[in-house]
């Protein structure tokens, strides 16, 4: 198995990230979403998703695990307000920003144990 030169695996990474944070806005911010039925357990699943992967991506990409876990918390509750009171066909749930935080701790936690076994 050959590995990437340094210069390219980072490009990777930086587009990796920022692939992850269009995804996260678009899903967040999309004027209207229309569900059919019930919500169910699925949108609390997409939530988690939608702030650990662009989390785990942009601390990679950065190498600041801090900087990466600061902004998406920060951003969890903001997106939120926003969808509450921007966006029309959207409304805020608290129960998705506190999934949001969970998923934020889940990329920091797999970022810090991971470092710990490459270091093992």
């Amino acid at each position: 198995m050959t590995t990437l030169p340094s210069s390219q695996r980072s490009r990777r990474l930086v587009a990796l990230a920022v692939a992850a944070v269009v995804v996260q806005l678009a899903v967040l911010y999309w004027p209207v979403v229309t569900i059919e039925g019930p919500v169910s357990w699925t949108d609390k699943v997409v939530h988690l998703l939608v702030f650990a992967l662009p989390t785990y991506a942009v601390a990679r990409a950065l190498g600041s695990l801090r900087t990466a876990v600061v902004a998406f918390a920060l951003h969890a509750p903001v997106s939120e307000l926003v969808q509450h009171f921007l966006l029309p066909g959207r409304s805020g749930d608290p129960w998705d920003a506190v999934l949001d935080l969970v998923g934020v701790g889940l990329a920091a936690g797999a970022l810090v144990v991971g470092a710990r076994l490459r270091r093992w």
